[in-house]
């Protein structure tokens, strides 16, 4: 709510301005640094959004679901994929550079989503919000695959044999521990795990990803997901680091005819160039392999090997757009409205907080090793596919 509140009355130069600096500099590079590749969806476990929501559905406060909780809609069929999140990642290639440097855009877009979650808690049931319109969970979904931690079932039969499926009851994301199969739906909210009479379920580390070896099959939306993330990491290494004044010019002033076109470029990249280029290798890849695999079921198949090369691309933006800006948080802690106070006497410390060569050879390590992990999970993928033939036809391919 201070975030909010600074953003709309406070000082509108976002260096200035508590709301940008801790929500675009502090916590958006805590998530792409720490959250997400360490912990997986630990911030989608106290994140403050849908928590009036899940107090009016519980009806009580700090209180689980039960039989007293408010039963809403199921969410609609139709809409239970990812393709909610990639327009909302569209969105913010557009406008990203409005609402990362504006302190009102930045509150209006979390007043927004405070309100939006709400009121989704009191039609939808359940975690509506958080499991398909959230930008941020999307984001969080996707790449939490790769992460060490996992809710798990230790017996099987266990959970099999227990009617009550208390664990389900209790679960604001609706999983079923037994049947869960990705990490990418789970909000580490640890329900299950108080719920659970048998001490059945626990919260274990893995080697980091493991899922990308042998991964539950991504659908097509969720590798549209994957390819628009990638490429709007491209895309804002370029606007916001990149030598290109009149890029960064026209993403600013957005109604403009500079503007129209860099939007309509960005449109044809994210959904036509790049995942005609993807689709185009894969293809080319079955043709070579003979895997046998249609250009679809090649699309989906492959698509693993897009969160490895996303999450090190956002990874390596993060540490290059965020140390030239870390020096401003003191100074904001110190004077949070920019209206001129010093309350830690830090108002005036700001320096570059640059180390270019430690920060390019930082960069291009973490690119090279998403990279490699791209091409060995693409190695094991397109194995495990040729060892899946059936070996009548494997030989009638075989050389000579």
């Amino acid at each position: 709510m201070f975030t909010i509140l600074s953003g709309l009355w406070g000082s509108q130069v976002g260096s200035h301005n508590f709301a940008t600096i801790f929500v675009w500099i502090a916590w958006w590079s805590a998530l792409k640094l720490f959250f997400i590749p360490i912990g997986g969806r630990t911030w989608c476990s106290i994140c403050p959004l849908p928590l009036l929501g899940e107090w009016l559905q519980n009806r009580g406060i700090l209180r689980s679901r039960d039989a007293q909780c408010l039963h809403g809609k199921s969410w609609p069929r139709a809409w239970r994929n990812a393709w909610i999140p990639v327009v909302s990642f569209l969105l913010v290639g557009w406008f990203g550079v409005i609402i990362l440097t504006s302190p009102r855009t930045t509150a209006f877009v979390l007043l927004g989503l405070f309100v939006l979650a709400t009121l989704l808690g009191l039609i939808y049931e359940r975690r509506a919000f958080c499991r398909y319109i959230c930008p941020v969970g999307g984001f969080s979904g996707l790449y939490t695959r790769l992460a060490p931690p996992a809710i798990r079932v230790s017996n099987t039969t266990l959970c099999t044999i227990h009617i009550e499926k208390t664990c389900y009851n209790v679960c604001p994301w609706g999983q079923y521990p037994l049947a869960l199969k990705t990490s990418g739906n789970c909000g580490l909210c640890m329900e299950c795990l108080r719920a659970c009479p048998y001490q059945n379920i626990s919260l274990s580390l893995r080697p980091w990803g493991i899922e990308l070896s042998s991964p539950p099959k991504m659908r097509v939306d969720e590798v549209f997901l994957a390819l628009v993330m990638l490429t709007t990491a491209g895309v804002d290494a370029a606007i916001f680091l990149g030598p290109w004044g009149a890029l960064k010019s026209a993403t600013y002033t957005v109604g403009s005819p500079g503007w129209w076109i860099f939007a309509t470029a960005f449109l044809l990249l994210v959904l036509g160039i790049v995942p005609a280029f993807y689709a185009l290798t894969t293809w080319i890849a079955q043709r070579i392999r003979k895997g046998g695999l249609s250009p679809k079921s090649s699309f989906t198949y492959y698509g693993p090997i897009l969160l490895p090369l996303g999450l090190m691309a956002w990874i390596a933006f993060t540490l290059a757009f965020a140390s030239t800006k870390l020096s401003y948080l003191l100074p904001v802690l110190s004077d949070p409205l920019g209206w001129g106070w010093n309350l830690l006497g830090l108002t005036n410390h700001i320096s570059t907080g640059q180390t270019p060569l430690l920060s390019s050879a930082l960069q291009t390590l973490i690119l090279a090793g998403g990279a490699m992990i791209a091409t060995k999970t693409a190695r094991e993928l397109s194995r495990s596919l040729y060892e899946s033939i059936p070996c009548s036809y494997s030989l009638l391919h075989l050389p000579g």
